[in-house]
């Protein structure tokens, strides 16, 4: 390599290294007081912030409370009006499937009582003609 781009190269850094030490250098003393307050202004966000959330959660609770008795309540009164109406209300003997099952054996006594009387109760031999 050659001596001049390597002197360059060392000068660039060398200036680098410069401006870096000069950017993290000790804050002065006059901004001490500032960093206190500003320290100060935060300690009572902070408070102010954890005051306002309890009280935003205790709001909360009251309303959900609130509305959590008024739902019992309501659930209370249709359980009572279930209550009156299951026991007003007649009781049915079969279910709608068996209902639907008699109906079907009925109309299958029906057709067969049908098929008998058409018939006339008498036997014949019936026989296919060759």
């Amino acid at each position: 390599m050659r001596a001049g781009p390597l002197c360059l190269l060392l000068a660039v850094m060398s200036m680098a290294t410069g401006a870096h030490a000069e950017e993290s250098s000790p804050l002065s003393l006059s901004a001490g007081p500032q960093i206190i307050d500003l320290q100060q202004r935060l300690k009572e966000s902070e408070h102010q912030r954890d005051e306002l959330s309890k009280q935003l959660q205790n709001a909360d609770a009251d309303r959900e409370s609130a509305q959590l008795s008024r739902l019992r309540q309501e659930n209370q009164r249709l359980k009572l009006q279930l209550k009156e109406a299951q026991a007003t209300a007649p009781q049915r003997l079969l279910t709608d499937q068996q209902q639907w099952f008699v109906t079907g054996g009925g109309v299958a006594m029906v057709a067969l009582l049908c098929g008998i009387f058409a018939s006339g109760w008498r036997r014949q031999r019936r026989q296919w003609l060759n």
